[in-house]
């Protein structure tokens, strides 16, 4: 990665905020994707927004792997792999009481102690890990 383009990420990152803050406005619910789909499992009465929520997300990365393919970055990583990384990071979310967007996108935009702390580790960690699999022989 050379080029550095911040217009495609400033515009998703307003696109994001705009999305959350209309969720909390109008609803009064924070997108945080880990309770979105937890909720979405089980027979609520917000189970269908929440169902839709999850397939607008599905969509969107459908619509971008058909429109800009090369946008995507195909993995190296096995099948198998990628599916017990996804299941420990949503284990994760829920032992941290949250995932990585409804602590770091709402919960810090609501000044969030909690939040803060949650979305420091998660840097944290994912820069020691990005560190020892480029320096610590595990990449």
């Amino acid at each position: 990665m050379t080029d550095f383009t911040p217009a495609p990420a400033l515009i998703g990152g307003l696109l994001i905020g705009a999305a959350a803050s209309l969720l909390w406005l109008g609803s009064g619910k924070v997108a945080g994707v880990s309770g979105i789909l937890a909720g979405a499992l089980t027979r609520s009465p917000e189970r269908d927004w929440r169902l839709l929520f999850l397939l607008g997300l599905v969509a969107g990365g459908l619509g971008v792997s058909l429109w800009r393919p090369e946008a995507l970055s195909p993995s190296q990583a096995p099948l198998p792999l990628l599916a017990a990384a996804g299941a420990l990071v949503g284990f994760g979310a829920r032992l941290g009481g949250g995932c990585t967007s409804g602590h770091g996108v709402c919960g810090l935009s609501r000044l969030s102690k909690r939040s803060f702390v949650a979305t420091l580790t998660f840097f944290a960690t994912a820069a020691l890990v990005v560190w020892l699999m480029r320096h610590g022989g595990g990449g």
